[in-house]
């Protein structure tokens, strides 16, 4: 069984000249981690030429909508005195174009709002003065937002009237007799209404002011579209040489952000951290290289370390693995780090995820989708952002699935195509069946007889991936010379025996008639004693005193509760395994439902409903599976040796427009 990656402790003495290189090679190659973080940004970091220069550049890039995701800053390389004069003249260029832009949106806007105000009033032709003096009328003219136009009618009811004012509704004029005309304002508050200063003897606004206010509006617009072609064709010729000078100056103010943040006299740096042992030498050959033996380099073993030794640090935990089984290590750090020197768990959870998955969503035809989908990520051909780094695990389930679909005889839901594959295979065997395994629930005793054998099937899985998990939890409490732990408790040895007698004397009574004799329940009593009272003897192994640490009564009360949660614990983590063949049954219930409803509806409304009917079940129905093979891993594997999380490796590395991670 795989351990955690092992780690080296590397402390570096680097010369004021050389910390520049050796920080971009650190960055670049992703593999060091500083032992602690190095802190908050600095002032100094935040006010360099470099982080200012790249604040500006990206100014220029939102400007342009410059689409930068692209971007790689570990080819790019640290900007030099003719890069700083190169961005200043881009910038300079690109300065006149900026200010253009501005003018002419501002002047489009001020265009369109005077003509919208003035086409709002162009049909007031009544002078306002005669209006307002009207005695039993109070009115009100101003600006509301249109999205509370239909509330405030609501809220006014029969006490005023809501009289839209242009086409775009951003004006009313509001009227409500004289009485009501305090209530009015309260409701005209409440909903935002700005009140427009309107002159008294204002008769509406004339046709021809209108149709030069219309014309100004159009010709804002067309300059404003003019100066969009010119930034697009700005774009065009300038873009590579802008995203090559974000890559570079975003590399140098990270460069000087974290230089600002190490330890140093006036002419030496000092830079501790961790590495991979088996990358030690060949950084070290790199860093001399680079410095011309200008650097002081030491190493330590994580139990020379005196925080390791003391308890006070945990050794970042690295797992290296080929690709499939790399791509399930989010789950892992998702739960937990390992603890440092442990049995990586990442390859069990790969292949348990792989096969529960595959077991609850067994369909030839839908598994395909999976597989193809998985390819085409991994070719890059579909692209789904951070989700193309999990196409194994899209090909593994996919794989998985279509080998369950074989089984089962099921293809996108229908029974029927793969049957001389399945009477041919099944006829080498003896007589030919339509299906190798039938899933689907029927009437007759077989059927009823083969389900509980798939749920027992699916008990016996859960059977493997607890043991599996207990071994684990046993393997590393001796790895980590913690020898009570490794023997006492319910995921010690102690509990390991009694879960596994459990299972070997229930299969000897349901199989062989086994009678339980006094040996049976006296293997089973010693191992649950020694798993409830686990902590006593836990403390005595390990040299831990007092062995008893709170008193004859509470070590009774506790070993009672524990006894209870061991027996509810394994009874419910085997139970639990049982929703992978209800999961199975009911993935093949929904098939059966889809093909019986594409036979009633015939022809091209069949077809339309196999095509839906799949679409929801692969979508929806993956996703529930693989949730709920998930939460196996977690609580049922997971949990027998998950008592004590360690620190995951995040190494030191440039990361274009997301900083770095020190």
């Amino acid at each position: 069984m795989a351990k955690t990656t092992e780690m080296r402790l590397v402390d570096l003495m680097v010369l004021k000249q050389d910390i520049s290189n050796v920080l971009l090679y650190l960055g670049k190659s992703g593999n060091f981690q500083f032992q602690s973080s190095l802190g908050d940004k600095s002032e100094a970091a935040a006010d360099s030429a470099e982080a200012a220069m790249y604040k500006r550049l990206e100014q220029a890039r939102s400007f342009l909508a410059v689409d930068d995701s692209g971007v790689s800053i570990l080819d790019a390389n640290l900007p030099t005195e003719a890069d700083f004069a190169a961005a200043e003249n881009f910038l300079q260029s690109l300065s006149d174009l900026t200010s253009r832009d501005t003018e002419a949106r501002d002047n489009l806007k001020r265009s369109e709002e005077a003509y919208g105000e003035a086409a709002s009033f162009s049909n007031l032709k009544q002078s306002f003065s005669e209006l307002d003096h009207l005695s039993f009328l109070n009115l009100r003219v101003g600006k509301i937002n249109p999205g509370v136009l239909e509330e405030l009618k609501f809220a006014v009811g029969s006490r005023a009237i809501i009289v839209p004012l242009g086409d775009d509704k951003t004006r009313i004029l509001a009227a409500s007799s004289k009485r009501g005309r305090f209530a009015l304002d309260t409701e005209l508050g409440r909903y935002g209404f700005v009140p427009m200063e309107i002159p008294k003897d204002f008769k509406g606004i004339p046709d021809d002011v209108l149709d030069s206010l219309k014309k100004q509006k159009e010709d804002a617009i067309k300059s404003v579209d003019e100066l969009s072609r010119e930034r697009a064709n700005f774009v065009e010729s300038h873009k590579e040489k802008l995203l090559k000078f974000l890559a570079s100056f975003s590399l140098a103010s990270q460069l000087k952000e974290t230089e600002s943040l190490l330890e140093s006299t006036q002419l030496v740096y000092r830079l501790t951290g961790w590495v991979p042992d088996k990358d030690c030498m060949e950084m070290m050959r790199q860093l001399d290289a680079l410095t011309q033996d200008r650097i002081s380099i030491r190493q330590y073993k994580p139990e020379e370390v005196p925080g390791v030794l003391a308890g006070h640090e945990k050794v970042p935990v690295k797992l290296s693995h080929g690709k499939f089984v790399s791509a399930f290590q989010r789950m892992i750090f998702s739960y937990g780090s390992p603890l440092y020197g442990t049995i990586d768990p990442t390859p069990f959870v790969a292949v348990f995820f792989t096969i529960l998955f595959g077991i609850m969503f067994g369909d030839a035809g839908q598994g395909l989708v999976f597989l193809l989908l998985g390819i085409l990520m991994a070719k890059k051909v579909v692209k789904l952002g951070g989700w193309n780094k999990f196409a194994p695990i899209f090909i593994g389930i996919g794989t998985a699935s279509m080998i369950m679909g074989l089984l089962t005889g099921e293809f996108f839901a229908n029974e029927k195509i793969l049957e001389p594959f399945e009477r041919f295979v099944t006829g080498l065997f003896g007589t030919p069946r339509d299906q190798i395994l039938p899933m689907m629930p029927q009437s007759n005793p077989e059927s009823i007889k083969r389900m509980f054998m798939f749920f027992g099937f699916s008990i016996a899985v859960g059977f493997v991936i607890n043991s599996t998990g207990i071994i684990i939890n046993v393997a590393n409490k001796f790895l980590q010379r913690q020898w009570g732990k490794a023997i006492f408790g319910k995921s010690g040895l102690a509990g390991a025996i009694f879960f596994w007698y459990v299972v070997v004397l229930a299969i000897r009574v349901a199989a062989f008639k086994h009678s339980p004799q006094l040996y049976d329940w006296l293997v089973i009593g010693t191992a649950l004693f020694f798993s409830a009272f686990g902590e006593p003897f836990i403390r005595l192994v390990d040299g831990e005193r007092p062995v008893i640490e709170n008193g004859l009564f509470a070590m009774v009360i506790e070993a009672v509760v524990e006894l209870l949660e061991t027996v509810i614990t394994y009874l419910s983590n085997s139970i639990s395994f049982l929703r992978v063949g209800a999961f199975a049954l009911a993935h093949a219930v929904l098939g059966f439902i889809i093909l019986t409803m594409s036979e009633m509806v015939g022809g091209a409304g069949g077809f339309a409903v196999t095509i839906l009917g799949n679409s929801i079940v692969v979508v929806l129905e993956g996703m529930i599976v693989a949730i709920q093979a998930i939460r196996l891993q977690y609580y049922e594997f997971f949990s027998k040796f998950f008592n004590e999380t360690g620190r995951e490796f995040m190494p030191y590395k440039f990361e274009y427009n997301s900083g770095n991670k020190i």
